[in-house]
């Protein structure tokens, strides 16, 4: 079964002092376009994070971030006294007139007046941090494999058209091959010249073959039957899904130029909608 590269993923952890929230976000790419956002404190980890990430998620434009929520009374970021100090002392000597208060406002909108003590990484709680790290992965490879579950009834709606306009347009061959044999013979007429019957038929016979797509239907046949084989497989495939329909549309487009009939051109401009229809959504598969 598909998978779609779209997707989303959540989970949240509370801890005594803190609450860590997970998200992934993911759209199609190419390849693997991987943004790490996370607290400084854990960026050590982060390396061992990018290949867990990469080998879940395989493929796609993919935001992973953790955010802190501070639940506790105490703040990690606290007062520079002594640089305070250091800069009223400074400031009395410039505004000899200006009282404590006055002096204390324009000192803390100084630099380095606050200072954060660094955290460092508690193996306990990035313990239970990778456990809804997994659970946001698992979030979002659900969500995937809904949206492909999507893709795939879409994929199967549009192939079926595409195959009923190609017999809807092949019902047509016979009469797409009379009217050309009387288009022919009309204009024969009009010229009012002896045709050799004989050589007039082999000559017949080998424009009607350069106009023949029974071997377009063949082909186009085998490429829908083969995109719906690897629809089913159970590898990521959204690659090889592309470039069957990169052949299905040379197919279409060589029907087209040797049609030469009003109506089976326009059930070939038909199968080219949903073609494109099955190209863009191509994009989504991973």
């Amino acid at each position: 079964m598909i998978q779609s590269m779209t997707g989303f993923g959540k989970a949240s952890l509370q801890l005594p002092t803190k609450k860590i929230t997970v998200e992934v976000k993911s759209l199609n790419s190419k390849g693997l376009d991987l943004n790490v956002r996370m607290p400084s404190v854990y960026r050590e980890m982060e390396l061992g994070l990018r290949t867990q990430i990469s080998t879940k998620l395989e493929r796609g434009k993919i935001d992973f971030a953790i955010y802190i929520e501070s639940t506790a009374e105490q703040t990690s970021t606290k007062v520079n006294v002594p640089v305070v100090k250091n800069y009223i002392a400074q400031l009395r000597e410039v505004y000899a007139d200006a009282d404590e208060t006055e002096l204390m406002k324009m000192a803390v909108r100084m630099p380095d007046t606050l200072k954060t003590e660094r955290e460092e990484i508690d193996e306990n709680d990035w313990e239970q941090i990778q456990v809804i790290i997994d659970e946001a992965l698992q979030n979002i490879l659900s969500f995937r494999k809904d949206e492909g579950e999507s893709l795939e009834k879409e994929f199967n709606l549009r192939i079926g058209n595409i195959r009923q306009y190609m017999n809807d347009a092949l019902a047509l061959d016979p009469e797409r091959v009379q009217a050309i044999k009387d288009r022919l013979q009309t204009a024969i007429s009009e010229l009012q010249v002896n045709v050799d019957e004989n050589r007039f038929e082999q000559e017949l016979i080998y424009y009607l073959e350069k106009l023949d797509i029974t071997e377009e239907k063949v082909r186009l046949t085998n490429h829908l039957d083969y995109f719906l084989e690897t629809l089913n497989g159970n590898e990521a495939n959204g690659r090889k899904l592309g470039f069957i329909t990169q052949e299905m549309g040379r197919e279409i487009n060589t029907m087209g130029s040797k049609s030469n009939h009003a109506q089976m051109q326009k059930l070939v401009v038909m199968m080219k909608d949903e073609l494109e229809k099955i190209k863009e959504q191509v994009l989504n598969v991973l």
